[in-house]
């Protein structure tokens, strides 16, 4: 039985960028952004609150990922949340 803090396995994680690609550029520079940098690392729980943001419109996405909104109801659950600050970061300069 997988746990919350599992790290997502290979087939899971083909899955998941599959269902993670999106109609407007913008949400998928982000994306992809975010599983280059975090992709690796990536839990269970991440995954799934990775698929309740694919769940949105692509406008409503973006303007979760702009920062134009903040997250509303089901969104404001803390897997959600935290996910979202990961995706929004700019990536490191070494």
């Amino acid at each position: 039985m997988t746990q919350p803090d599992d790290l997502l396995d290979e087939r899971s994680m083909s899955k998941l960028r599959w269902g993670c690609r999106r109609g407007l550029l913008e949400n998928d520079l982000f994306i992809e952004r975010f599983f280059k940098t975090y992709g690796a690392a990536m839990t269970v729980s991440q995954a799934q609150a990775m698929n309740a943001l694919m769940d949105l419109s692509d406008n409503d996405l973006l303007d979760l990922l702009l920062v134009r909104k903040e997250p509303e109801g089901d969104l404001t659950e803390v897997n959600v949340v935290d996910l979202l600050k990961l995706i929004r970061s700019k990536p490191h300069k070494h």
